[in-house]
């Protein structure tokens, strides 16, 4: 959030309200996205009335070709595509949905969209745009105190789909070796007691500057009121997560019979860096260190490390129709559904209080992009695996007019407890073809 513009007798900075606070400056977003929370630490943890309830988000931002997705008819009996065929053994946990967009996703560039897949937010990047709160952290807002971690934000190339409840983009972690350290490697006696002095310390600081942003709020305007109500919220919020997090730093994390994993280095091997990364989403699912996780899957501008692609991915998805880009196109899309299809054997073969940790997952996959050729953001790709919906079929819904993405959202947000009906731009809670 930038520091709010403050009409006094001259200019406030924050600067000055930090004036001895023991910092040159604060930079609330990244506040917002620290760290660990408070809850359980156990594998296959249950909850009153059975096991915890799981939310995960995986976007291609490069989109995927819709003739090699979507079926021709409708319905139950639907005939596999070359993309389905890799999902063919969950079929009876999967529904393929078309026909959903976020209105108003024009943007400052054509995959600006990607920006706003989790929070609807019209105009992305245009000017006098900000984004609002992701679903997977209102989610996490709610349910994040009950594990250890109250959300993980990965992806393959930094740039994350998480936001906050100021419309700050959360940083997302690419190395899998840090998320595996995070998750499961104690730190030594010194390394405990140094985060535990830091978050005291964090703590002090928002003490002080609590104090004197509230003792500012009578020499405000309405407007920098209200921005000052939402930056003294913020600060709230992360005086909680501080204070939750020192009851955690002592506490072993899970041990999980698994190495370090090796980043790749290779930036080219699109697939091997996806595949690493879903394997962890998999354990800290399992060992119940998170329930909410969002996943961007980047492109890139050069050529993937794939048997037969020779040509560079982003030029690839702006085939233009042509037939041998498309086909070229279709040997990475195949790829990365065939590394999504593994994530699911993962989760399926996870047992869990007499079902499988994909029952108690609602994972979605999908992108911002319906053709990524024209840069058109109608009519996405979008799945829905596991979560306990009855799923085996494919829905499409009216082409010209789409039904709202958001829709889709509160459906998630109430199977995770969250006593919701709307969400950003949704017309109703849920979309039709996915039922519990």
């Amino acid at each position: 959030m930038k520091s709010a513009s403050v009409l006094l007798r001259q200019p406030l900075s924050r600067r000055h309200l930090l004036r001895n606070a023991g910092a040159a400056a604060i930079a609330l977003p990244l506040l917002e996205a620290m760290g660990p929370s408070v809850g359980r630490r156990a594998l296959g943890a249950t909850v009153e009335g059975g096991s915890p309830k799981r939310f995960v988000a995986m976007c291609g931002t490069l989109g995927f070709h819709a003739p090699f997705l979507f079926p021709e008819s409708e319905g139950r009996e639907y005939e596999l595509t070359p993309y389905l065929s890799s999902l063919a053994a969950h079929r009876d946990k999967l529904t393929i949905l078309s026909g959903l967009s976020h209105p108003e996703q024009q943007g400052n560039n054509g995959h600006a969209s990607s920006l706003t897949w989790l929070t609807s937010a019209p105009r992305p990047g245009l000017a006098g745009f900000k984004n609002t709160i992701s679903i997977d952290q209102l989610i996490a807002q709610q349910i994040g105190i009950q594990t250890r971690y109250p959300y993980l934000s990965l992806s393959t190339s930094g740039e994350g789909l998480s936001w906050t409840s100021n419309g700050v983009g959360i940083p997302a972690v690419q190395s899998p070796s840090q998320v595996f350290k995070a998750l499961f490697i104690d730190g030594t006696p010194q390394e405990v007691n140094q985060e535990v002095q830091g978050l005291k310390r964090g703590r002090s600081i928002l003490d002080t500057v609590g104090g004197r942003a509230r003792m500012l709020e009578s020499q405000l305007g309405r407007a920098d009121r209200e921005k000052m109500d939402e930056y003294l919220t913020a600060v709230r919020d992360l005086e909680q997560r501080l204070q939750q997090s020192e009851g955690w730093v002592r506490r072993p994390k899970p041990e999980v019979d698994q190495e370090v994993p090796q980043d790749i280095t290779d930036k080219s091997d699109a697939i091997g860096r996806q595949r690493l990364l879903y394997d962890l989403i998999a354990l800290a699912l399992q060992t119940d260190s998170t329930r909410t996780v969002t996943y961007l899957l980047a492109g890139m501008n050069s050529v993937p490390k794939i048997d037969g692609v020779s040509s560079d991915w982003h030029g690839l998805s702006h085939h233009g129709k042509d037939p041998a880009k498309i086909e070229e196109l279709k040997i990475i899309e195949q790829a990365e559904f065939q590394v999504f299809a593994e994530f699911l054997d993962k989760l399926r073969g996870i047992k869990e209080n007499g079902a499988t940790l994909l029952d108690h997952t609602a994972v979605l996959f999908g992108s911002n992009l319906g053709n990524a050729s024209a840069h058109d953001w109608h009519n996405l790709p979008i799945l829905v695996a596991g979560g306990g919906y009855r799923h085996g079929a494919y829905v499409a819904h009216d082409q010209t007019q789409n039904t709202p993405l958001a829709n889709l959202f509160v459906s998630f947000a109430q199977r995770m407890g969250l006593e919701i009906d709307q969400f950003g731009s949704s017309t109703a809670a849920g979309v039709r073809g996915l039922e519990s």
